[in-house]
């Protein structure tokens, strides 16, 4: 992993700094306690999710032009008008709910409520699953300006709800969240990556030793694989996407769970020439791959494996019943006459811009997929119907 990120990232205020040291104090305990290794997948998730530490725990401004990243609902509404476009047959068959996992600022609940309140197909409730209590009270916010009819809909959750639902649970960059395993492939085998501390008390990437879930992962992995990985060769394994699709499968009753992340296939994830693996890191606008600097304070993220999310839903009762590009779903959910639609030259000219984004190959419209996973048979689902990518799942 490299060291040269700190040297062309922004500096930290005196505050960030003071943060993210006593997340690293709290990361060093738990190293001592462990023996002096921790597995990656751990130090992730005490980076993200650390009580009122992790990035995700602790106030800070992680979206849009001032954030960290820009997440497709936060570049343009016309992203979240086209999946309200899905959702609207959808509920119209199930007459549920719509459940968000991870609502940002609130901006595409807001879009996609808006949207479908113009064709009358507003769900019962939108429900807004948020772990971090800072964005929860900026969503609040946001939504504040929605009209009392809509507002009146929203619910904020701290959990899963405990019965099956009926409608459409959204999920925008949430898998690339969750925490990974780490590996590299000596003498034909994957031996595990983590954390350790140096002769200064500094995190370093370091071999531990060998994980029963993750060699058991390899086997099914290289049994798979259509060559072996090489020599040397970096790259992730989320475990724990199956027991997160298998929860989500528990919530669905019926209707239709609609993930939008960056990701690939399997074939196509660990091909021999992504040698250093999909891991990155958010901060301040910036890309890099150390997630051993300004810990508590960027986002750490892996692309998804897909076709590992197909299985998983397979293993819990859906049906994978689309798969796509982000460009195709949003150019057969009517991407385009969204644009058209505008009231003005100037109005038109700046959605055709935004959906350059979202669309071109070069920016979101190729590395991010759509999804759908299915229970129940629900209506022909639009936003699949220009392309169907599931043959290489």
């Amino acid at each position: 992993m490299t060291s040269s990120a700190a040297q062309v990232l922004p500096g930290l205020s005196g505050e960030e700094q003071r943060h993210s040291e006593a997340l690293l104090a709290v990361i060093r305990d738990e190293l001592r306690e462990a023996g002096g290794w921790l597995s990656f997948e751990r130090f992730m998730e005490l980076a993200l999710y650390a009580p009122g530490l992790g990035y995700y725990s602790a106030g800070s401004h992680k979206l849009g032009a001032g954030g960290d990243f820009v997440t497709a609902p936060e570049a343009s509404d016309l992203f979240s008008r086209c999946v309200a476009h899905q959702c609207a047959p959808l509920l119209r068959a199930t007459g549920g709910d719509i459940l968000e996992l991870g609502a940002g600022t609130g901006r595409m609940a807001a879009a996609v409520l808006t949207a479908l309140a113009e064709v009358d197909q507003l769900p019962a409730r939108y429900a807004i699953l948020e772990v971090s209590a800072d964005l929860a009270e900026r969503q609040r916010s946001h939504l504040a300006r929605l009209p009392q009819p809509l507002r009146a809909r929203l619910e904020w959750l701290t959990q899963l709800p405990q019965a099956p639902m009926r409608g459409v649970v959204l999920a925008n960059e949430v898998a690339d969240a969750l925490p990974c395993r780490r590996f590299v492939v000596r003498q034909g085998e994957a031996r595990e990556l983590g954390v350790a501390l140096d002769g200064a008390g500094a995190l370093r990437e370091a071999q531990g030793p060998p994980a029963p879930p993750l060699t058991q992962e390899w086997r099914r992995l290289s049994a798979a694989l259509e060559a072996p990985l090489p020599e040397g060769y970096v790259s992730e394994a989320c475990l724990r996407a199956d027991a997160w699709i298998a929860s989500l499968a528990e919530v669905l009753g019926e209707g239709a769970l609609l993930l939008f992340d960056y990701g690939l296939p399997r074939r196509h994830y660990y091909h021999p020439q992504r040698h250093t693996g999909t891991l990155r890191c958010h901060f301040r606008q910036l890309v890099h791959d150390d997630p051993y600097v300004n810990v508590g304070l960027q986002d750490i993220t892996a692309w998804v494996d897909f076709t590992r999310i197909a299985e998983a839903a397979h293993a819990a009762g859906l049906e994978v019943s689309g798969f796509c590009t982000q460009a195709a779903f949003l150019l057969a959910t009517g991407i385009e006459a969204e644009v058209a639609s505008a009231l003005s030259d100037a109005e038109r000219a700046r959605r055709a811009g935004e959906a350059r984004r979202l669309i071109m190959p070069e920016e979101m419209g190729e590395a991010f997929k759509a999804m759908a996973l299915t229970r129940h048979a629900p209506p022909p689902l639009t936003g699949f119907a220009l392309q169907d990518l599931r043959h290489l799942l």
